[in-house]
């Protein structure tokens, strides 16, 4: 079934971003699919302001924590493990930068101050290929253990795009209705892209327009197998039981975090579960292997690391990802009534 969606700005906010032009009007056809379409309430309130009253700071004498490159808390392990499984199912779909390659050079070929792997005495030099960037960040809105959302986040990374992620758990009281609001029903992943006035829904269109529009117009391999790459996704998804997937009360915040991850990192994974419980709108910073950001961050921080979080709303900067759910946990989730 083919339908015509009108599409208004109506995002609830949009940081670092200037605005969609008002008054724009664009209509452009969706395909009505079945990746989730539960029911949509005929009335929608979200009680934003409410909710976003007060001050956020971190925990009582919170120190961020040093970072500590290829290591496991004590209770990660099998956490870890688990969230590793995606990673096995897509055979690595979305842990490299599209155009990625590779070579082992000596370490001197590596000017100071520049990011590069070291392994076994040489360093690793690294290269990709991506197209055109987006002036401001995609927006989209889905859910961590949805298999169609994971499919998109894989095409994220593979572009390496900035993508302003707005987190729609079951039940959660802001960003579905929204949707639903925007085009008409409550099905996810849900795209709007305000550098071109295009919104769609269906995760196979997506990665095919965000292939066009911001890649060489290729759909890489593992996200064009059809019902073998949603079973795939959906399989990697089954050892995580459900997390992700679940709003957990909160406090909404003003602005969205930041978040520096890639796809195919467990670590990045475990964190990107907790933002979506608590449906904090966060920026992803895509750093899969072959991204320039690697770069970025690395001279901003002096350290490379996934993941990394900025919250604009506490001043706080951190990596380790046990440490950031403790942090966001502490910061934003409410009591139990």
């Amino acid at each position: 079934m083919v339908g015509v969606l009108t599409l208004r700005p109506s995002p609830i906010f949009r940081p670092n971003m200037l605005p969609v032009q008002c008054g724009r009007r664009v209509s452009v056809k969706v395909f009505a699919g079945s990746e989730e379409t539960p029911s949509t309430s005929s009335s929608v309130s979200v009680k934003e302001e409410e909710k976003s009253e007060g001050v956020f700071s971190p925990p009582p004498n919170f120190k961020p924590p040093e970072p500590k490159p290829f290591s496991l808390s004590p209770d990660q392990g099998l956490e870890v493990l688990t969230a590793s499984l995606p990673l096995a199912f897509r055979l690595g779909s979305g842990v490299f930068v599209q155009g990625y390659s590779y070579s082992f050079v000596p370490e001197e070929e590596i000017p100071p101050g520049k990011y590069a792997l070291k392994v076994s005495g040489r360093k690793v030099k690294e290269t990709s290929k991506i197209g055109p960037r987006p002036e401001k960040p995609i927006e989209i809105y889905e859910y961590e253990s949805c298999p169609f959302c994971r499919k998109v986040r894989e095409i994220v990374s593979i572009l390496d795009i900035d993508v302003l992620f707005y987190p729609c758990p079951r039940n959660g009281p802001n960003f579905r209705p929204k949707v639903s609001q925007m085009g008409g029903k409550q099905q996810f992943p849900y795209m709007v892209d305000p550098n071109t006035g295009v919104a769609m829904y269906e995760s196979d269109d997506i990665i095919k327009y965000l292939a066009e529009k911001y890649g060489d117009g290729t759909v890489p391999l593992m996200l064009s197998l059809g019902l073998l790459t949603t079973l795939t996704a959906g399989l990697g998804l089954v050892g995580r039981l459900g997390k992700g997937g679940s709003y957990v009360t909160s406090r909404l915040p003003p602005k969205p975090l930041e978040f520096w991850a890639y796809e195919g990192s467990p670590f990045c994974k475990l964190v990107r579960e907790v933002l979506v419980e608590l449906e904090l709108p966060h920026i992803l910073r895509s750093c899969a292997r072959g991204s320039s950001k690697r770069q970025i961050l690395y001279d901003r921080e002096g350290h490379f690391q996934a993941p990394f979080l900025e919250d604009p709303n506490t001043g706080i900067k951190m990596f380790e990802s046990a440490e950031i759910i403790k942090y966001l946990k502490a910061t934003y989730l409410l009591p139990a009534a």
